[in-house]
């Protein structure tokens, strides 16, 4: 039987900049094209496939903040 390969995923970093305070987790994914619609966020985190500063969030509305990291997939998304 074959042994499992680790094939290495590289992490696609998107520094995304915002002129507000803070913006909603939803907001986030959509602007980083990460996600077409508010649907498909809330799709994405009701099934804990999101991130934010390494710990699975649920809540779209989620205030992220200057310095919050965003991973889903093999992207990371930090806000600046």
């Amino acid at each position: 039987m074959a042994s499992p390969v680790d094939h290495g995923h590289a992490v696609i970093v998107h520094d995304i900049e915002i002129t507000t305070e803070t913006i909603r987790l939803g907001q986030l994914l959509k602007l980083a094209n990460l996600v077409d619609s508010g649907a498909d966020a809330k799709l994405l985190l009701a099934g804990g496939e999101v991130l934010v500063n390494g710990e699975i969030e649920i809540r779209r509305g989620r205030r992220l903040r200057v310095g919050d990291i965003v991973e889903f997939d093999d992207e990371q998304v930090r806000i600046v």
